[in-house]
Parts: C-alpha cells; structure tokens; sequence
C-alpha cells in the first residue's frame, strides 16, 4: 500500500512574528515585571504592550498602512520605544532624526524619507516650522499623540500583514561631506542583532540595562536596549547623558549592563565621583567605538568591570565584532572576535583576503546587516559586493583570531610607498599632557607623496613642538612621526560629535 504524501501546505513555514511579540510574549509570562524606567517610573511589560497596541491601533485607523515611514524628532523617550514596537506592528518605517542637525538639514531626511508623520516630545517645538517646510505630513507632540490614542479608542486586533522581513528602521548616516544616506535595517536584521548583542554580554531577563547613549542612531536602539527587550529584562532610559543621573542611577546598585562612547566614558572617568559610585552589579561596560584608548579601558578595569568593546556601522546593525567577556582583561585595545552570527573578511587593494598580521578593509555579511541605501541603488551596489558590506575601516586579524582596528581606508596616508594609520599615532600623541584630541592628516609632498600632519586641540595651552616629538621617539617609527603640529582650540566635528576628517585637511593644508 502506497502511504500517502502529505500536503505540502501542511509543511508551508509561517512567517516569524513582527518584533513586537517581543513585548506581548513578556506580557503573558512576567506582566508586572519593569520593561522600562523613564524618568524613575516603571513601566510594565504588560502596560507596555498595551500601550504599543493601542498606538499601533491608532495608527492605522489614522490611514498608515504598512511600508509607510513615520518619524520620531525627540530626545530619548518611552514615546519612541513604543513607536519603534507600534511601527513593527503595522510593518512601518520609523525614521529616527538626529537632533543635533539644522533644520534644513532634518528637512532633507524628511522628504528623502517620505515621511507621512513627524511625532515629537516638545524640546524642539520653535524649529519644527523650518523642519517640516513645504512637506506633505502631519505633526503631532507625543501629547497630542496620547489624547488621540486615549480619546479615539479603534479595533486593537493583531494585524496580519506585516512580515519579520519587513524594514523597520531608516537611519540616516551623518557623513562627512555630501548627503546623508539613509541605511534601511528590517524587523528581521534587528532580531539578528540582537540575539549577537545577547551573545557579546551574556544578556538574561535578569539585566537590567542603562541606556543613556541617544537614540537617533544604531549604538542606542540596538547595541543594548532591543536586545534587552528580546531577553525580557528591564531597560533603564534617561532624556540624555549627565554625569549626574549616571551616578545617581548607577549608586542603587541595580544596574548590571551599559553602553558608553569614548567622550562619555572620558567625562565619567574625570568625575570626582567616578572611583566611588556602586559598581558592584555591573557584569560588564560596553563601548561602542572603533578606537578606544587605552588608558580610558584601563580605568573601567580598575573598578573590576571588564570593558567589552564593541565594532559595527550602522549598515552592520551595528553588533558584528566584540570581545568575549571573559577576555576583555587580557585583549585591551582589540575590537574582539567575529560575532556568532557575522561572516568578516579582511579584504586588500587587489580584492583577495589578506593573511593573518596584515591590514585589510573589512568586509561583513550578517543577517543583521542592512538591505541598502534608500532610494540610492548606485550607492549600494557600490557599498555591497556579493552580498559582503564594505565597511571603509582597515584593522588586522592576530593567529589567536583576535582584530584590531588601524582607521578608515581613506584615512590612510601613503608616505614613500608606506602605509600610515593615523589612528596608531593619535594613540600616541593623546598621552601628552595638555593634547585634549588630536587628528593625524596626510598633507600632498613633493618628494614623500604624502607627509602626516598632526592636528591637536589644546585647549588654548602651547605645547612645544619638542615635547611632541620627544613623545614620538621611541613609540613609532620614524616615518610615521608628524612632520608638522598645529594646534587650534577644538578640532572641527559635524553633528553627530565625529571629527570632520575633511575639515581637518583643510586646516593642514593652509597651515602648510
């Protein structure tokens, strides 16, 4: 007797859930537990998915169907954790704006985007006339928002259209020169990204994570605070960094996970109150960066805290390489290992993979990567070869599989046939005393191609260009020693805080 076949429908997969389950699944199992804290109120995990389903209710009753994009322009807020669950309810986009941008600049993402709606929390009510200018969209506070939700009650039923695969955030690089470029990372990119994230610090429902970078980019919505969510613990949210709510924060002794930058953590480190606040409870600090010097890893390591380091682009998600915990105290200065769920190649000049000791742009392939530039086909194809994101960055492989970061591929300066990373030198010439920041720049050479030139920012204090080169001696080779030192007050930087490496040429050049 021929046993029957069954029905290939039977077998068909059905598609992953839209990340919001998230909340609701954490809901049902654990409802009164603290999801999130803002501004010293615990919100439940029950209260907040009710809360994202009402929203997500509103939403559509307000016409918003799924692939459309909404934006958020506020400081971080519980409104815009909601917004980001709500908008992968319906299959939206939200667009994160960065607020530290001019109006017209915020105009331009705007329309590039297409955003439909423009939500905002009120800090920035006097700009939002020049932000939204000659746009087609609606403007609504988060009050105005809440007294909708609250006084217009829809059908709150699970909508079934919107897929894992679906884009859910668009955020908008800053770049140095040109436009800015939006990276389009679906629901199904941020799940990926964070079940790495939950891997690189060990992430259970028992953490309870303190979230303080802004959320405007990738290093505040994905490197912690999703995948907190994704394990059921709580996340801890402030307005925005202050040396003061970080230590009042910190000296309850709950906290166990945080994400810094390097101007963060050096602000903390200057603290009186740094050798003292509760560190007790802290499993591990991370920091997002390419590179992070030393001395500021050192004084994480002296409270006990082991300092995991942690590399991406937002195109990345950004969680690709980090280092284990358990290494962080014996790996200082390297950006880890490749991530659980990433593919790195170290890629040179010719287009092969470089051996193990040598230098190569690194090439990621990740689940959590992101689909593409919106509207911006050539750019992409460019950015994206075989399916391999090319990061622009340049670091080396050890033989214990360890990478450690050299700087940005057009940073690079080629003196005489030789290869200087600029980042190698900063390192040195951050340890003089006086040196606040510095920028190591290539400047064109009649004889050498190209020359490294040292700019410092210094504060208004002279530094003799003896002591410099005496700081030079003995740490790199001579080559790679700056032939000039300028020194200015603060070094040009755009607005997300990144020096403008272009600007900084400038400044070489008419020095020269």
């Amino acid at each position: 007797m021929t046993k029957r076949q069954p029905d290939a429908a039977t077998y068909a997969p059905t598609p992953a859930r839209t990340i919001d389950s998230w909340i609701e699944g954490h809901a049902l199992l654990s409802p009164g537990k603290p999801a999130l804290v803002f501004h010293g109120e615990a919100i439940s995990y029950a209260a907040l998915h009710r809360r994202i389903v009402d929203t997500a209710a509103w939403l559509s009753n307000a016409g918003l169907v799924r692939g459309d994009r909404i934006a958020w322009y506020g400081r971080n807020s519980d409104a815009q954790i909601v917004l980001i669950f709500a908008a992968a309810r319906l299959g939206l986009i939200l667009v994160p704006l960065n607020w530290r941008l001019a109006p017209a600049e915020l105009n331009y993402v705007l329309g590039d985007a297409g955003a439909r709606y423009l939500f905002h929390d009120g800090h920035f009510e006097d700009r939002l006339e020049a932000v939204s200018a000659g746009l087609d969209l609606a403007v609504l506070s988060v009050d105005q928002l809440c007294e909708k939700v609250r006084s217009e009650p829809v059908e709150t039923g699970q909508p079934t259209e919107a897929l894992i695969g679906d884009p859910l955030l668009l955020v908008y690089t800053s770049g140095t020169t040109g436009r800015p470029k939006g990276a389009v990372l679906t629901q199904q990119a941020a799940l990926w990204n964070a079940m790495s994230s939950q891997n690189a610090f060990r992430l259970t429902s028992r953490d309870r994570t303190f979230n303080l970078l802004p959320m405007f980019h990738v290093g505040g919505i994905n490197i912690q605070t999703l995948p907190t969510f994704l394990c059921g613990g709580t996340v801890v949210l402030v307005t925005q960094f202050d040396p003061d709510s970080f230590f009042d924060i910190m000296q309850k002794g709950e906290i166990t996970q945080v994400t810094v930058v390097p101007a963060i953590l050096a602000a903390l480190i200057a603290d009186e109150r740094w050798n003292d606040f509760n560190a007790e409870t802290l499993t591990c600090m991370a920091i997002g960066s390419t590179d992070v010097p030393v001395p500021l890893i050192e004084a994480v390591h002296a409270r006990g805290v082991p300092m995991v380091q942690v590399y991406g682009a937002t195109e990345t998600g950004p969680v690709t390489i980090y280092q284990p915990i358990d290494e962080a105290f014996d790996t200082v200065g390297s950006i880890g290992r490749c991530g659980l769920h990433s593919r790195v190649r170290l890629v040179g000049p010719d287009g092969k993979d470089v051996e193990s000791g040598e230098a190569g742009e690194i090439w990621v392939k990740a689940p959590n990567c992101f689909s593409g530039y919106w509207h911006n086909e050539q750019v992409t194809s460019e950015s994206i070869v075989d399916g391999w994101f090319r990061t622009g960055d340049v670091a080396m492989r050890d033989a214990d599989g360890l990478y450690w970061f050299r700087d940005r591929v057009k940073n690079v300066i080629i003196s005489g046939g030789e290869n200087i990373y600029p980042a190698e030198v900063e390192r040195v010439l951050r340890q003089v005393e006086g040196v606040a920041e510095c920028c190591v720049v290539g400047r064109p050479d009649e004889r050498w191609g190209q020359v490294p030139v040292a700019v410092l920012a210094t504060a208004g204090e002279t530094i003799s260009t003896e002591r410099l080169r005496a700081a030079m001696e003995g740490s790199l080779a001579r080559f790679k020693q700056p032939k000039d030192f300028i020194q200015v007050v603060e070094l040009p930087r755009n607005a997300m805080g990144k020096i403008v490496v272009d600007s900084v040429r400038d400044i070489a050049l008419k020095a020269g």
